[in-house]
């Protein structure tokens, strides 16, 4: 995207989402990129200046597409690469930069790097592509993940008679990072989507991919040198396009992937999110100032990313363990509601569709230091369903209006990607983007004037914050270079 601002990303409001749920625009039960175009407008209107697409690479979808089957293509139940071409013209048309996930430390095991590492000799270039061990043994200070599905970092290949390395699911192999061929095969995979046009990379589970006996494997040295590296090589070639960390980390070492301006533009603020329902539900205003304080200063060329829910549970492994039983007991009574150490809830769920709540948590998202990430719903209050396994529940089709499938798709509504909500809270014909238009008191134009307000007030992008002492610990109260803004509990 032709830009004159290299700072873009600084006051962008971010809008994640999945094709595959958004919109069906050819009736197979399947969101797809033509959808997506034709839903621009509403995106336009609502005040969105960025996108953060989900993967939609081809993928045999055991993990939702990050377990990548190839970094090239699209995938056909998504369109073809002239649609990807066809949705960065029309985005940025109306002034939208497009981000999208780099599933940089695994792939599937249906990969061809991985079809040809198991099959050649052990310690040949192909082979080393990815991990193995003789023994499951090594790295036995590195955490299981999701130890709900999982109980070894290591899986036996029967082709490779070896073991190797994954730090997610059984079927997502980890890449070598230590061989230059890894390196070098990512470095093209990055030219391709920025020579096309993409705006931004996120770079998916990066604190992983390295390792190094003795240590937890997550956020050691050599991944920093790889991401300045990175940094050298995207702001040489393509100037104005961004690197994002995803790195659920405590703010310190957060904050270690801006380096010194050198490193990513963007990082997720994963610990603030859980303070921000603790603090809610609490009625004090100690856990947000706690986190924020515990954050430090970043390179003023930095952002973080700021979120209410995402594509995923909501985790509390950046909480202490008291904390985490005081947030499962208030948000995580429902039976099934808990997945590893998080929550599978959408935002409304979470607060009892209590639309103050979903209100005050959202006005401090826009107000906050950081560039807010709305999820896909999240503007209307959609709903969930926890009972569809894994993470699916949060993310079940867009609610366009009250027509079957929520105006989704035109399938007959067996064949949809994953079925619409019919909980009574919830159900698409009362909530829904087409009622939700045509009634100013709703929340999807609270949240437009929200967003407008945002948009208006550089402060919240680029001035300092401080808190005030209030008095009374109900009230968090905090100014930036012009403003002050005051939240009442």
């Amino acid at each position: 995207m032709s830009t004159t601002n290299s700072l873009w990303y600084k006051d962008a409001i971010c809008y994640a989402l999945h094709i595959r749920s958004f919109f069906d625009s050819d009736g197979n039960g399947i969101g797809d990129i033509n959808g997506l175009i034709r839903k621009l407008d509403y995106l336009e209107d609502l005040g969105v200046t960025c996108l953060s697409l989900l993967p939609f690479y081809p993928s045999p979808l055991r993990d939702d597409g990050y377990d990548i089957s190839d970094y090239y293509g699209i995938h056909t139940d998504y369109g073809t690469m002239e649609h990807f071409r066809k949705l960065l013209d029309e985005a940025h048309k109306r002034n939208m930069h497009v981000v999208i996930d780099l599933i940089v430390n695994h792939t599937s095991v249906k990969h061809p790097w991985f079809e040809r590492a198991r099959q050649a000799p052990p310690f040949s270039p192909e082979r080393d592509y990815y991990i193995w061990s003789d023994t499951p043994e090594r790295y036995a200070d590195a955490g299981i993940l999701f130890n709900d599905y999982e109980s070894s970092n290591w899986e036996w290949d029967n082709t490779a008679k070896a073991y190797y390395w994954h730090r997610f699911y059984s079927h997502q192999a980890d890449l070598n990072y230590a061989n230059p061929l890894v390196r070098e095969e990512m470095r093209k995979v990055i030219d391709f989507w920025l020579e096309l046009g993409v705006d931004g990379l996120r770079l998916s589970s990066v604190a992983f991919i390295f390792q190094r006996e003795g240590t937890n494997c997550e956020n050691l040295p050599e991944v920093h040198e790889y991401v300045k590296s990175l940094r050298r090589y995207v702001d040489e070639w393509y100037p104005g396009r961004i690197l994002l960390a995803d790195t659920n980390l405590w703010p310190e070492e957060a904050a270690q992937y801006f380096g010194a301006g050198d490193e990513c533009h963007v990082n997720f603020h994963f610990p603030l999110t859980p303070r921000l329902y603790m603090a809610l539900q609490t009625e004090d205003r100690y856990p947000i100032i706690d986190i924020v304080e515990q954050t430090p200063l970043i390179p003023d060329s930095c952002q973080w990313a700021l979120f209410l829910r995402n594509h995923d549970d909501l985790m509390l492994s950046m909480v202490t363990e008291e904390e985490r039983d005081f947030l499962y007991r208030v948000f995580a009574q429902e039976h099934g509601a808990r997945i590893n150490k998080g929550i599978r809830r959408r935002l409304a769920p979470l607060l009892g569709n209590d639309h103050r709540k979903i209100e005050l948590l959202n006005s401090l998202l826009f107000s906050l230091p950081g560039m807010p990430v709305i999820y896909y719903g999240d503007e209307i209050g959609m709903g969930d369903n926890i009972f569809l396994g894994d993470r699916n529940g949060v993310r079940t089709p867009m609610q366009w209006n009250s027509d079957q499938n929520a105006g989704f798709s035109t399938a007959n509504p067996q064949k949809l990607c994953l079925p619409v909500i019919r909980d009574p809270m919830y159900r698409y014909e009362t909530t829904n983007v087409e009622l939700q238009n045509q009634n100013p008191n709703s929340l999807l134009w609270w949240m437009k004037n929200v967003i407008a307000m945002r948009k208006r007030l550089k402060a919240f992008n680029f001035g300092a914050t401080t808190f005030l002492d209030a008095g009374n610990s109900k009230i968090l109260a905090f100014c930036g270079v012009t403003k002050v803004k005051v939240y009442w509990s």
